[in-house]
């Protein structure tokens, strides 16, 4: 009998659970092997709706279920606690359970798909729970963003006029998409109210420039010309009277203020009255431990405590290409564990990274959310199934070999409601295979309009569906 242990339960460990149930069931082998998921929460969150939560236009139950509904019915067995040390030379984890005590979990294979650690406390005053600053980064921070907002919104229906910030917290961060889609979401559901007159709407973000998103920006054909996300981010930003200041690294928050530095290197200040800046992640404090009790965690893991996987590391951004992101995501110490989603440590960004003349770092890292995580997550269960039936992992899911989907809603309506759908082929640009730009102009899509929002309703309802296990969710993409 093969004990598979997942560790976490987002988009990557949810759905490598699932997959190991559905294709060990389909050889007849379920009953053969035991599946444990370790996850720190009992629901499962769809993280990509907190974006409404956190404007009061969605209640955050509504982006949730509760994982051990699913796992009895997948055979799967559920643990609710936090893993914080690995002993891979003996093969098994601690974990802090609900109950306050500490117990071990052996494991044959071990996939870590822990997410991210929100490293808020990088900025001094970045954050709700010690600092200034809100988020939607999780249900409970969504909701108590959207308190504060609807306050502010009260504010203004009084006569009152506002500051309001949006962007990224650190000159690290990822996940701009996130941060951009909010505040196109702030912008419209103002106008809605006939409030926006009321509001400087700011945008402040470490990309290099706008609309890179963290991905290095898109480029699409139209017609026999080329165009790209900083043109048309640019187009709207000044549409919608949205100011912006990117390159920049927020290094201090005090209650109605956020101190920044840019590339340049001038240190700047900005007043505001609300602000939603998102931190910088880092990998969930988690040692590992060889079998003599000393700690090889830097073995295991980056600087940051994301594992390593199957990818080339050291490169220089200049020389990092397509070939150099991981494809089995097993690591190269132990060939049993893999990791998947935020987990895995990237081999390197994927937007020009730079410092300032203060030699501060002014890059974000690389995005590993969503549609990514759920392919690699799928990536490493097949894998680990090649290896339980006697072969070498077999199975790719390089994000220089996929494609990356982002929905980001900027109105919630039925029939006034607008999105915008951006679709990149590959993530990871690729000039080995589609020189010069690295990606694949024929499957690239930057479009905003109605269709757009009714996509990101469907794919909420889609993948809440898919992910509960529901009648015919193996068929589903």
């Amino acid at each position: 009998m093969a004990r598979i242990l997942v560790v976490g339960a987002g988009f990557a460990g949810h759905f490598a659970a699932m997959t190991l149930s559905a294709e060990l069931k389909k050889k007849g082998l379920l009953v053969e092997h035991k599946i444990t998921v370790i996850s720190r929460q009992p629901k499962f969150t769809y993280i990509p709706s907190l974006i409404w939560v956190g404007i009061g236009k969605m209640n955050v139950e509504k982006t949730q279920f509760e994982l051990s509904t699913v796992y009895k019915k997948l055979n799967v067995h559920f643990m609710v606690g936090k893993v914080f040390e690995v002993h891979p030379d003996e093969k098994y984890v601690v974990a802090e359970t609900e109950n306050g005590k500490n117990e071990k979990v052996s494991y044959d294979y071990l996939i870590m798909a822990t997410g991210p650690f929100l490293n808020f406390a990088a900025t001094p005053g970045l954050g709700p729970d010690k600092g200034y600053t809100y988020s939607v980064c999780t249900p409970d921070h969504a909701t108590h963003t959207a308190k504060r907002y609807l306050e502010l919104v009260k504010e203004l229906q009084s006569g009152k006029t506002a500051n309001v910030v949006i962007g990224t917290g650190h000159g690290t961060c990822t996940c701009q998409g996130a941060a951009i889609e909010y505040l196109f979401n702030v912008h419209n559901d103002l106008e809605s109210r006939g409030l926006r007159d009321k509001v400087n709407l700011t945008w402040l973000s470490n990309e290099p420039r706008l609309g890179d998103l963290g991905i290095d920006g898109v480029e699409t054909k139209r017609g026999d010309s080329i165009l790209t996300s900083e043109e048309i981010v640019t187009e709207l930003f000044k549409t919608y009277h949205i100011n912006w200041e990117v390159k920049s690294h927020v290094y201090n928050i005090s209650e109605s203020l956020i101190q920044y530095e840019t590339l340049e290197g001038e240190k700047k200040e900005k007043a505001f009255d609300f602000a939603m800046l998102l931190p910088p992640f880092k990998g969930q404090p988690i040692k590992y431990f060889a079998a003599d009790g000393s700690d090889i965690t830097e073995k295991v893991c980056n600087p940051a405590g994301f594992v390593k996987v199957d990818a080339v590391y050291g490169k220089a951004y200049p020389q990092l290409d397509g070939p150099d992101w991981p494809k089995t995501y097993q690591s190269p110490v132990y060939a049993e564990i893999f990791a998947a989603g935020i987990a895995f440590a990237p081999p390197g960004p994927l937007s020009l990274p730079q410092k300032s003349p203060n030699d501060t770092i002014i890059a974000p890292s690389p995005p590993r959310t969503g549609f990514t995580s759920e392919l690699c997550g799928h990536a490493a269960a097949l894998n680990i199934i090649d290896m339980i039936e006697g072969r070498k992992p077999s199975h790719s899911s390089s994000m220089a070999e996929t494609a990356g989907v982002c929905v980001a809603s900027m109105h919630n309506r039925m029939f006034t409601g607008k999105a915008m759908i951006i679709g990149i082929y590959p993530v990871a640009r690729n000039r080995s295979v589609y020189p010069p730009y690295g990606r694949d102009f024929k499957n690239n899509i930057v479009d905003i309009g109605l269709s757009g929002a009714w996509f990101k309703k469907m794919l909420h309802h889609l993948f809440l569906y898919k992910l509960q296990a529901k009648p015919f969710w193996s068929k589903l993409p």
